[in-house]
């Protein structure tokens, strides 16, 4: 009997990446940039050993942090024979709240009237659009970077300091939050109106400040309405309460699935950027192959090529004592295109090639020396031909390889041994 296995259903994030349309237009007959909308792993960092949790503000902390100022900041007491008592504060589910709106006060569960107390509940949400957003939920474009203050690949050893090694920064991403104005009806009951007079002027003096825990969130708080009055039953205790409304400016990061196709991880800075032999921190810095010998060796060694002896590097002889080949190796200048001819020309103006100092052994400067972009796109050196004529460095590009012609508005690079 053939087994034949169960389809495995699909979860939220597949079906959602299934869902959604091409976002840029192909026509122009540039190159496709829909990999934004497809998965590569090349671009996700295990977090396998990382302890630190995303960051995730949602209703439910914003609740939070009005009960906890009440609570820690505010304090409200009344005074009860002699003594201060501790005004307590509740968050009013709807039954709650739909039973003080109907009886005008609050009782426990043994049907007692609970007095002194404070209680609130969320009433209405609007998203503030005066700030900031994110742009597009299911790609979003703008990030808070927060940098760690530790970072396990900046272990130290003495190869770093050699070959001048930039610690690399971990930074933790996240989206951009949605920012909101909430709105909270509040009541304080006491049993007289001097108790009451007094919580209000707490509350009062409280407004338009951050309320919230001082190692979570905070949220500013505004102070719109007060409205006072008194309540006398027959048969009963009478009691005073003051109705107030608070504006919260609070803003939403949540725990979801829009959230995960954010891509809001973790990531790490640049400390090297390679070029063959050539290691630099910057692609606009130059080397002084001189003073880096002096400061590395001290003498006859260099970390660029080899321990004091000579090298032999496609076939070519360099002596390490030979400081205006280390020069020319170590040299490495980025120039952007001035003049886009169309359909395939860049030209540098005042832009001359370097080559190898008299007497060298160095091949002559070519394109292979060279790297090109165009709009940040790596082009294959084998589409591309160097000329250097009248005092300018012109590139010549084969657009029948390359897939598309250039226009007057691209950004043409080339990174390389210029003068």
């Amino acid at each position: 009997m053939t087994h034949i296995r169960k389809p495995i259903p699909k979860n939220q994030s597949q079906i959602t990446q299934e869902a959604l349309p091409p976002a840029y237009l192909k026509s122009q007959g540039k190159p496709p940039q829909d990999t934004l909308f497809t998965h590569n792993r090349a671009f996700e960092t295990s977090r396998k050993n990382d302890k630190i949790k995303d960051v995730n503000v949602g209703l439910e902390d914003i609740d939070g942090a009005i009960k906890y100022y009440f609570d820690n900041i505010i304090k409200p007491t009344i005074v009860l024979d002699g003594q201060f008592h501790a005004v307590p504060t509740m968050y009013a589910s709807p039954e709650r709240w739909q039973s003080v709106q109907a009886e005008g006060y609050f009782r426990d569960s043994n049907g007692k009237l609970t007095i002194p107390l404070i209680i609130y509940k969320r009433t209405n949400v609007e998203k503030n659009r005066t700030l900031g957003n994110k742009i597009d939920g299911n790609n979003v474009s703008l990030f808070q970077l927060f940098p760690s203050r530790y970072n396990a690949k900046n272990f130290y050893d003495s190869f770093s300091v050699l070959t001048n090694r930039r610690p690399s920064q971990q930074y933790y991403m996240s989206v951009v939050p949605d920012y909101v104005t909430v709105t909270y009806d509040v009541i304080v009951f006491t049993n007289y109106v001097a108790e009451n007079n007094k919580i209000i002027e707490a509350i009062e003096f409280a407004s338009d400040s951050y309320w919230g825990d001082p190692n979570r969130w905070h949220f500013r708080t505004m102070l719109d309405n007060l409205a006072t009055t008194t309540t006398i039953n027959t048969g009963e205790d009478r009691f005073a309460q003051t109705s107030i409304t608070l504006r919260v400016h609070g803003y939403l990061v949540p725990d979801s699935i829009n959230k995960k196709l954010a891509n809001s991880s973790i990531g790490y800075t640049t400390s090297q950027v390679i070029f063959g032999m050539e290691v630099v921190g910057d692609v606009s810095e130059t080397f002084d192959a001189t003073s880096q010998i002096a400061a590395s060796q001290g003498g006859g060694e260099t970390s660029f090529v080899g321990g004091g002896t000579n090298v032999t590097i496609n076939s070519t002889t360099i002596d390490p004592g030979a400081s205006g080949d280390l020069d020319y190796l170590n040299t490495n200048i980025t120039k952007v295109a001035d003049t886009i001819t169309v359909p395939n020309t860049a030209i540098f103006t005042g832009a001359a090639l370097l080559q190898p100092p008299a007497g060298s052994t160095l091949p002559a400067t070519t394109k292979n020396n060279f790297v090109f972009y165009i709009n940040g796109q790596n082009i294959n050196i084998n589409y591309v031909t160097l000329v250097e004529a009248g005092g300018n460095v012109t590139v010549i590009f084969n657009t029948t390889s390359i897939g598309y012609t250039l226009d007057t508005t691209d950004e043409v690079i080339a990174i390389g041994k210029f003068q």
